[in-house]
């Protein structure tokens, strides 16, 4: 559903929608105007968010992804169905060899410092906002 400022995509997760979902981030977030560097950024967060759903929900899980662009951020968010299973990180720091979890978090942490996660009615809502320009040039 298309938004004054960005997009509101409800999905069933599947490679098909993700790839779909993914093109769609890069192309809205570039259409206002933010760099390719920025519009990456919001496209990667928006992966790592959807991934987690994969790996916590299964396959065809239903989610929504909102972007929204402003004239100083950029807004990812995802709602997904599962209320209980919040975010958590390993122990390992996103280097360990071993670790096949987690980077996403650290990933998240980089690109939009201060993510929250916020329960809804129909499960949770995590928001990351991302500057708009600040990390392009990092």
């Amino acid at each position: 559903m298309p938004r004054q400022n960005g997009f509101a995509l409800h999905m069933s997760v599947s490679p098909e929608h993700v790839r779909e979902m993914r093109a769609r981030v890069f192309k809205t977030v570039a259409s206002f105007g933010a760099s390719e560097a920025v519009a990456d950024d919001a496209r990667l967060v928006a992966s790592e968010l959807v991934a987690n759903v994969v790996r916590l929900c299964g396959p065809w899980a239903p989610v929504v992804v909102l972007v929204a662009v402003a004239d100083e951020q950029v807004l990812v968010q995802v709602h997904d169905p599962a209320p209980s299973v919040m975010p958590g990180r390993e122990t390992a720091p996103p280097d360990n060899a071993r670790s096949e979890t987690g980077r996403g978090l650290w990933i998240l942490d980089v690109l939009a410092p201060g993510w929250t996660v916020d329960p809804t009615p129909v499960g949770k809502r995590i928001t990351c906002t991302l500057p708009r320009e600040a990390l392009a040039a990092v």
